[in-house]
Parts: C-alpha cells; structure tokens; sequence
C-alpha cells in the first residue's frame, strides 16, 4: 500500500534558485547563520522553458498582506493514519520557528510521515516535507520534499520568486507562475485563515498550484458541518474537500476530504483518502502551541 496518498494537501517547502538575489537576498533562520543559501545543488537553468511572458514584476512593497489569526510558530499537530481499522503509521506537522527567506520573515512548516513498525516489514515510510510560507502574505518561497516509501525515492526542490512571478526547481526552470501561486502546503495553511461562514453548501475556493513544471488549478469545496470523534478530543467541524482535476498533481489519489475545527484556528482534525480498497484516514491525537483556545472543542 502506498501511504503516501495521505500527503496530497500536506507536502512541506525549501528553497532553490539564484533568482533569490532579485527579491532581496538568501535564507536564513532567525537567530542563526545563513546556512540554507547554497545554491550549488541547484540544478542547470534552462531559460526556454519559459513559455509566456509572467506578470509585471511586483516590487518586495507591494506584495499583499493577509490576516492570520489561525496559526502561529509553536503549533505541532500528531496524527494516527489508519488503513481500516490498522494503525498503519503517524504523521506530524509542525511550525518549528520563523526563517527568514530573501529578507521576508516566514513560517518553517515541517511535516513527516512515517509507517508502523508492522508495516515497515511491507512497505517502508520515511517521508520529509519542508515549506517556508510568507508570515504577511501566506504564500510560499519554497518548497522541498524527501520521499522514502518502499524502494521508491524522489527529492524535489523549488523556489518560488514571487516578485517576478517564475518558480526555479531543481529539475528546471524557471517555469511562469500567476501571482501568489502556492505549493499544496501552503495552500492548506492559507486555507485556514478564510472566513467560511459566508459559504454555502457547494461554494469553491479556487487557487493554483505549482509543482515540478507546471501550474495546476485547485479548487476547494465547502461541504458544510460535522462533528469528529478523535483521540484528541470532540470537535465541531467543517468539512472542505480539494476538487481533484483530470491529469493535474492529484490525479488518481481517489476523494480526499478534510475537517477542520469550526473556530478561528481551523485546525485539521481528520483527513480521509479513498483508495482502490477501502480508505486511508489520518485522525489528529494530540496539539500543543495552538494560536489560541480550540473554541470548537466539546
């Protein structure tokens, strides 16, 4: 079983391209050395991958804010992820501290995955995601991933330049994307500072997505309310689910629906994938660092 069907809406981000000196510098942790800037792994720029002209370059001034009062550093989230009623590995995702990437100060989102001691004898886990997402804009500089699942591997990079509207990958690039184009993880966060209650059963949120060389739509669904059950606790909730499209980067990995508490935090409490047989849920067991109190909790 490939588990890692779970991640569609939880991958995490690092940075990549040299493009970085446009928008104003290197990366580095708060409080440390700039360590993260070497961009000698980078992989060969190819400038004819660019098809169309991008947008009109946004100065470092002009890019948006966005209000969040959903998430802060400190936030760290445990999941049990479940094939049936087997426990079949865990996850966590986690807001370790601020980094500062081309001078704009961000959140370092870090999500890993990992099978059960049982399931390690099958089908082994070992999954890493790193993102950095802007703290007033809530779009995303990078984006990394390290994927170790059975004999497969892939280790992905990319850097979004957000000022000139073009992503750098370590396979290529750079490639053109629309203003504030997001990475799935970024997506997911972003999401959780939107205003819901305004939405009717039915409504979409659309975005675009980027990852490896293209820029792919997603749509989010508002289906409406539920209450959720955990080992964390008893939550009202409201359920979204990403509007997979035909041939784009969540393509055949089944309806994947998510709830999240019904409060200001919008924590995702149950994630739940169909797969070929049966269903692949991760259900939340613990929190601690949240941005404020889990009102929805009962």
């Amino acid at each position: 079983m490939k588990t890692r069907i779970i991640l569609v809406l939880i991958f995490a981000s690092i940075l990549l391209n040299d493009t970085a000196a446009r928008c104003g510098g290197p990366v580095s942790e708060v409080g440390t050395e700039n360590r993260n800037a070497d961009s000698s792994s980078v992989g060969a720029r190819d400038d004819t991958t660019i098809k169309e002209p991008p947008p009109p370059f946004t100065s470092m001034n002009d890019l948006r804010a966005i209000p969040n009062n959903a998430f802060t550093v400190g936030e760290k989230l445990k999941y049990d992820i479940y094939y049936g009623p087997i426990i079949a590995g865990s996850a966590t995702i986690e807001i370790p501290s601020y980094v500062y990437c081309v001078g704009r100060k961000c959140y370092k989102v870090e999500f890993t995955m990992r099978s059960a001691p049982f399931f390690d004898f099958f089908f082994k886990v070992r999954d890493y995601y790193y993102s950095l997402i802007d703290v007033k804009g809530l779009f995303p500089w990078k984006f990394e991933q390290h994927i170790r699942e059975g004999g497969y591997r892939k280790d992905f990079t990319a850097f979004f330049d957000q000022c000139s509207h073009t992503a750098t990958t370590s396979e290529g690039g750079p490639y053109v994307i629309k203003p504030y184009t997001q990475d799935a993880v970024s997506t997911f966060f972003y999401a959780r500072t939107l205003d819901y209650d305004s939405l009717k059963v039915g409504a979409e949120i659309h975005f675009s997505n980027f990852y490896e060389n293209k820029v792919y739509p997603l749509d989010v669904r508002y289906l409406g309310k539920e209450n959720v059950h955990t080992k964390a606790g008893k939550f009202h909730c409201r359920i979204i689910e990403p509007v997979i499209v035909k041939g784009g980067l969540f393509k055949n990995t089944g309806k994947i629906t998510v709830w999240i508490t019904d409060d200001s935090l919008k924590v995702p409490v149950r994630v739940k994938t169909d797969v070929v047989i049966g269903s692949v849920v991760a259900d939340l067991t613990s929190y601690s660092g949240l941005a404020g109190p889990l009102t929805s909790k009962y």
